[in-house]
């Protein structure tokens, strides 16, 4: 079973990641990220330094930042996997030189507060996408990126931000952020469709990472909550919670799986096959950005993919 949460596998003190810092200084400097916008930008002001905990961030900050940002992200790698991070002296470096920095917190990235720490230098501006979301409490589902109104949150202080940081571009960024948000409207659009099509459609789950879109798309998750939160955890499932969730697909009591693909284990495979022997459709979604795909056309395919599904 693997750790839950984005964490250091290394374990780096404070300390320790101060010194990373002191040989990064030497070392070359991360590679500037690639701006997805083209539209020109006032000549001579200054690009803003972003550095997002996950390449889901690092792509919104683009989107909206376009040619008068310079993204760095941390956890990028699509096939690894999301809850094990190693820090490296260029990480610790980039965050040094940041202006704004992006983190998903919730307990889902806390190395970043670590490495903040640290830094030489603190960002002027810090954005917690759990913090700006207004969520909190126990049950708390830390993946919010899977939730429009979240994102929508984090790009008006995005937006604020960048202002700040580079006066001159603040109606450059204002036009990107205000692009990208009529297509998170195309998507809750989307949602609201899937939500138009039935009522309460039942689904299941391997773990709690897609309940947003699924609560967006008028879904109604029956999976055990003990299931769902011991394969999150990496905990043993109970014979008795396994045999109520494998239930739902031999009685065919729910009419899809999403899972993870990007976790596994011995309860998550049994599910799967569960759900594969009972003509049940599975829906994979995943913690990070798919390679060359963007935020947008990421939560597209979601939700194509839980549309076929369905029928």
């Amino acid at each position: 079973m693997r750790a839950r949460r984005l964490r250091s596998r290394l374990g780096l003190t404070l300390a320790a990641v101060v010194a990373l810092t002191l040989v990064a200084l030497t070392a070359c400097s991360p590679s500037a990220s690639t701006p997805l916008a083209d539209a020109a930008t006032p000549a001579g002001a200054r690009t803003v330094s972003v550095v997002t905990s996950t390449s889901v961030y690092g792509d919104i900050a683009r989107t909206v930042g376009g040619a008068g940002v310079r993204v760095t992200s941390i956890v990028t790698d699509p096939a690894a996997d999301p809850h094990s991070f190693e820090a490296s002296a260029q990480t610790v470096l980039a965050l040094s030189r940041a202006d704004v920095v992006i983190e998903n917190g919730g307990g889902y990235d806390p190395f970043m507060d670590t490495l903040l720490a640290a830094a030489s230098k603190k960002p002027a501006a810090v954005l917690n996408a759990v913090q700006l979301a207004g969520k909190s409490g126990p049950g708390l589902n830390e993946h919010v990126w899977y939730d429009f109104p979240s994102i929508r949150a984090l790009t008006r202080a995005l937006v604020q931000a960048l202002s700040k940081a580079a006066p001159a571009k603040a109606d450059y960024f204002t036009a990107n952020a205000a692009a990208f948000t009529d297509q998170l409207a195309t998507l809750e659009r989307t949602a609201a469709q899937i939500a138009a099509g039935g009522t309460r459609t039942p689904v299941a789950i391997t773990e709690p990472l897609p309940l947003y879109l699924l609560q967006a798309a008028g879904l109604d998750n029956k999976t055990p909550p003990e299931f769902a939160k011991a394969i999150e955890e990496g905990t043993d499932v109970s014979p008795r919670i396994l045999r109520a969730t494998l239930d739902l697909f031999t009685n065919r009591d729910v009419a899809a799986l999403v899972y993870n693909e990007q976790t596994s284990g011995p309860e998550t495979t049994k599910v799967l096959r569960a759900a594969a022997a009972n003509g049940i459709p599975v829906v994979p979604v995943t913690e990070t950005l798919p390679r060359a795909a963007t935020y947008i056309s990421w939560m597209t395919a979601n939700l194509a993919a839980l549309t076929k599904a369905l029928r």
